[in-house]
């Protein structure tokens, strides 16, 4: 009997969980954007709410919580009640790069919350006014050399991607920039066009008008490879500096503890609408690549992204002050 009431038992919560899956979302899913609305990782955000929406007929409600470099929102979302109804657009600052660069976290993004799928990848673009002299990336690195510290170099504030890119390169190439940071990319390509600095490391968000005006031109892509945006662009990598990878990345989480039939729903449906045409083709304007894949993929990029920038937060120095 006891045997017989284990193999029920087993089936009915087979049969459970499947329901559970299928029934999911019964309710209306909050998810948090730990950015103010029109920057790009609210655009991105919004883009994957609307197909949740419109394609598969889900209730999400947007929920912008800035502040603190992405800080306060996903630390709400560590702290939501982990039944699978809150998510967050979680990305490279918030979950590998702020852990080492402010004195205390609110959360600890490698315990705290639950990766669900990986959304996109965002490189940051070395650009430099239309009439500037600098044509290549070595014209800007020979200038360095020759002057140092006095080469500015924009970026859209201590502790971006953009600003890491700088100080990266500054290690690799060997020289000395001024980086410069700004509240926003909008002032940073605001005194990039005005020569108020030679150069700005922005993401491909914060470049993609300017460079399809003729008002800036594009010196070096960040990321391990050229991105279809800008097929003509070399990446740092190929122009000297092999191993050059600095990209801004995207991905959905939840709290620690999120329900596993939860996880997997959201995961299926996000890998099929990421791989959508529509899809594809919004993400390539803005300079974004699609990166699905598991949750367990997802949780070990963070972890590695996690090192990498830390590591090189505490070789440069680097403090939120």
């Amino acid at each position: 009997m006891q045997r017989r009431d284990f193999l029920a038992a087993t089936a009915a919560a087979a049969v459970l969980g499947s329901a559970r899956a299928q029934g999911y979302p019964a309710r209306p899913l909050r998810f948090v954007v730990p950015f103010p609305p029109g920057g790009g990782t609210d655009t991105t955000a919004r883009l994957i709410a609307e197909k949740f929406s419109s394609l598969l007929g889900w209730t999400v409600v947007i929920d912008n919580k800035p502040g603190a470099g992405g800080n306060i929102g996903l630390d709400f979302v560590a702290k939501a009640p982990a039944d699978g109804y809150t998510i967050g657009m979680g990305q490279a600052a918030n979950l590998a790069i702020n852990p080492s660069l402010y004195p205390k976290m609110p959360f600890d993004p490698l315990k705290d919350l639950t990766p669900i799928v990986s959304v996109a990848d965002q490189p940051v673009v070395l650009v430099v006014r239309a009439e500037s002299p600098f044509k290549t990336l070595e014209d800007l690195v020979k200038a360095a050399k020759a002057q140092p510290g006095k080469v500015g170099v924009a970026q859209a504030g201590n502790g971006t991607v953009g600003h890491l890119a700088g100080e990266l390169l500054e290690r690799r190439a060997g020289v000395e920039l001024l980086q410069v940071p700004y509240k926003g990319a909008g002032p940073a390509m605001t005194d990039l066009l005005g020569g108020q600095v030679q150069a700005y490391f922005g993401n491909t968000v914060s470049v993609m008008g300017r460079l399809a005006d003729g008002k800036a031109r594009a010196l070096a892509v960040s990321s391990a490879r050229r991105i279809g945006a800008l097929p003509k662009v070399p990446t740092v990598a190929e122009q000297g500096y092999a191993g050059f990878d600095a990209t801004t990345w995207l991905g959905l989480v939840g709290p620690a503890g999120m329900p596993a039939d939860a996880v997997a729903r959201i995961n299926a449906e996000a890998q099929k609408i990421l791989a959508r045409a529509d899809v594809k083709e919004k993400l390539a304007q803005e300079g974004s690549e699609p990166t699905p894949g598991t949750p367990q993929q997802f949780a070990a990029h963070i972890k590695a992204e996690h090192a990498k920038w830390g590591a090189l937060i505490r070789e440069a120095n680097i403090r939120i002050e």
